[in-house]
């Protein structure tokens, strides 16, 4: 059985948006979570919408409390939930249908106690990727505060929806959001949470779409001498922190970067869109699969079928380690070839047009992903010559590749992705039919290479009526 995820949204007047956040949520395709609507005394319909989503799903619970934050609603959810993990959204934003998947498969698999994704901001009809830590590895405590320091007041590391808590950490240590400030009370629970978790992972696949506008569950109209004394209670609150996690001579040494924070501001809300490297339009982040395109029944959409949810998760796998579709999938196939092939042999498994996989396998060369040989043509198996290539003593030379140790990661990125595409497949199986159909599906191989590759056995006399030997 799945780990039971409690995913928390406080809700206040969010009628306009609420409907597309709850339904990214209902269509995760990690089923066994448990969705906690808080509605903060909304003015408007938002109430009402919450309560008709847990009329029509089992899955969903709905609170209803008189106005009272943000911070509020969300400890009120956390005191009421019973799942082995933790992740909040925003009554305004949305995740894309993967999120929670990834966030609990990172953590498991690594056994770490925080995962950290990248995330979209939206503006409008565009968006825009950002994340902050490149290496995509476990920290340790000490190694995830260094590269918080670099960034003080980041969105990324500031705010709860772009992570997955552990829930035990949360109830043992009794981390609650704190109801007396209105500014970086998020920023405030995660530094209570680092202080008792030992290890972070950080995942390169952007999952949470980030909606920046006014007038939500932030509590304005703050005195500006509140606001100050406020600010400087949670520097102090930062620069213990930092007094904790490191011992007194290493914190000597950062003292002045700790210091920063109480000058920096928060980026993700004051920079002009134009300057963002890397927006889009919104819509075109990612390759989308629509039902009527992969309906109907029969061999041919059978096979389309299985193509398109490979490639969709292919593409993540992709995505983390910043290739293109063609290169990842290039990879994916030398792996699964064995420990050389050649051209022929790649594009007869990958369908890439000759033009498309030399250059892809140029790109990865390049990268130092994988190498290419030339060698004769009766050491190698056969593959089509690259164009212009001169032959020598009568004997063709060809190009064949191989993974080099630095692709080791990405190809596990691609067991993961197969361990994903086999829960998909197999969601709602027992275990016996599981094995059964692995049996069943052995036997189907058999016959498929049978029919297509028919093997003369040794005794049996060939095409002239004489035998093989």
């Amino acid at each position: 059985m799945d780990s039971l995820v409690s995913i928390i949204v406080p809700v206040y007047n969010a009628q306009t948006y609420l409907k597309r956040c709850v339904d990214s949520i209902l269509k995760q395709d990690y089923p066994n979570f448990e969705l906690i609507l808080v509605d903060d005394g909304s003015a408007d319909d938002s109430g009402q919408i919450c309560d008709s989503y847990a009329a029509q799903d089992e899955r969903v619970r709905v609170l209803h409390q008189e106005n009272a934050g943000v911070s509020a609603a969300r400890n009120r959810a956390l005191d009421l939930a019973t799942g082995d993990y933790i992740q909040f959204l925003d009554s305004d934003d949305w995740i894309v249908p993967e999120a929670t998947r990834l966030l609990v498969g990172a953590l498991e698999r690594h056994g770490c106690d925080m995962v950290i994704s990248d995330f979209y901001r939206v503006s409008g009809e565009r968006l825009a990727q950002k994340g902050d830590i490149e290496e995509e590895k476990v920290f340790s405590r000490q190694e995830f505060a260094a590269c918080m320091i670099e960034n003080p007041a980041d969105f990324y590391y500031g705010v709860l929806w772009n992570k997955l808590y552990r829930r035990r950490i949360i109830e043992e240590h009794n981390i609650r959001m704190d109801t007396d400030i209105s500014w970086c009370e998020d920023f405030l629970f995660n530094l209570e949470y680092i202080r008792h978790a030992s290890s972070f992972y950080a995942l390169k696949v952007p999952i949470y779409y980030y909606l920046k506008r006014r007038g939500s569950l932030a509590t304005q109209g703050m005195s500006i001498s509140n606001t100050v004394r406020m600010k400087i209670n949670i520097f102090e609150y930062y620069n213990e922190f930092y007094k904790d996690v490191y011992d007194q001579e290493d914190y000597a040494d950062i003292r002045f970067q700790v210091y920063s924070f109480f000058f920096a501001a928060a980026k993700d809300g004051g920079v002009p869109w134009g300057l963002l490297p890397g927006s889009k339009k919104l819509g075109e982040e990612r390759k989308k699969i629509c039902r009527e395109e992969i309906e109907g029944e029969g061999a041919v959409i059978r096979q389309h079928r299985m193509r398109r949810v490979f490639e969709y998760q292919l593409e993540l796998a992709a995505r983390k380690n910043s290739l293109s579709l063609d290169e990842a999938l290039i990879l994916c196939a030398l792996e699964e070839c064995g420990p050389r092939a050649g051209a022929k042999r790649l594009a007869q498994v990958t369908e890439l047009p000759q033009r498309r996989l030399f250059l892809s396998l140029q790109r990865l060369e390049h990268k130092k992903l994988i190498e290419g040989k030339k060698l004769p043509d009766e050491t190698a198996e056969k593959a089509v010559p690259r164009e212009g290539e001169k032959k020598e003593k009568g004997k063709t030379k060809i190009s064949v590749y191989s993974l080099r140790p630095e692709a080791a990661k990405v190809c596990q990125d691609f067991h993961h992705l197969n361990e994903d595409l086999e829960k998909i497949c197999f969601a709602g199986f027992t275990g016996e039919e599981r094995e059964r159909y692995g049996q069943l599906q052995q036997k189907f191989d058999e016959n498929l290479v049978r029919f297509m590759v028919r093997e003369i056995p040794e005794d049996e006399p060939g095409p002239d009526g004489e035998g093989e030997g």
